[in-house]
């Protein structure tokens, strides 16, 4: 099994995995309105359905998230002149070289958690036609099988006939807790705090700053202009009256 130093990355959080398992399905999915803007992403996010568990996140840990996986090379941000609003897409395919069945089980996984072999080729269908079973099974062989590899075959739970893959982008799983029986039940909504890397902690209150420096600077630009049109107003009616005097 990989161990987290095996990655060409930190560990994903669970708020980056789903950060990233949205921006592949709506590439795949909605095509006409990918990369998508933050507003779209954090709808995506919390969407309820293909969704494990439910999550309930709001712009400002969405938006913390994007930083750290653009940190991490797996999310871009796209620069569009004919568009003023930032736009994100990923990078999975550049960090890891793979071909877009195995993209779309990566996606899957990162959006609902383990799964069977049956439940991934069903659910892949609407990213990208895997085909039969066998092919399914020879997809996840190739994803388990790297140097690195991406995926993980769970040990069968109690009771159940198939085993189920969990992914690898947030390292090492906890195979006990995956594993155990659980009763079936509602998804969770989760609220989650993300701890930025110090780089982009730096990054930002770098921003703020320029940012803060900025307004301050266009605030005494705007009372210099203020205090000139007030001047112009006062020579031309000074004007004026010269004007009159000879009228």
């Amino acid at each position: 099994m990989s161990d987290e130093s095996s990655l060409p990355h930190e560990p994903l959080s669970l708020v980056e995995t789903r950060i990233l398992g949205c921006l592949i399905e709506k590439e795949a999915t909605t095509p006409d309105i990918y990369p998508l803007t933050l507003n779209s992403l954090v709808n995506a996010c919390n969407q309820k359905s293909n969704r494990a568990p439910v999550l309930d996140l709001d712009d400002e840990v969405v938006a913390a998230a994007i930083e750290s996986l653009r940190h991490k090379h797996l999310v871009l941000l796209v620069t569009q002149t004919v568009a003023r609003v930032a736009k994100y897409k990923h990078n999975l395919d550049t960090v890891y070289p793979i071909p877009k069945p195995q993209i779309a089980i990566l996606a899957e996984l990162l959006l609902r958690g383990p799964q069977t072999a049956g439940e991934l080729r069903t659910r892949c269908e609407r990213m990208c036609p895997i085909g039969g079973l066998d092919s399914m099974r020879e997809e996840l062989d190739q994803l388990s099988s790297r140097a690195t590899p991406l995926i993980l075959e769970l040990p069968r739970q109690l009771g159940k006939k198939d085993s189920r893959f969990t992914h690898l982008l947030s390292g090492p799983p906890d195979l006990e807790a995956l594993t155990s029986a659980a009763p079936a039940s509602a998804p969770v909504k989760v609220d989650v705090a993300l701890t930025l890397p110090a780089e982009a902690e730096t990054r930002i209150a770098t921003l703020e700053s320029t940012v803060s420096t900025l307004e301050t600077k266009v605030s005494a630009l705007e009372s210099t202009l203020a205090q000139q049109s007030i001047t112009i107003a006062t020579l031309q009616n000074d004007l004026a009256t010269f004007r009159a005097q000879f009228e």
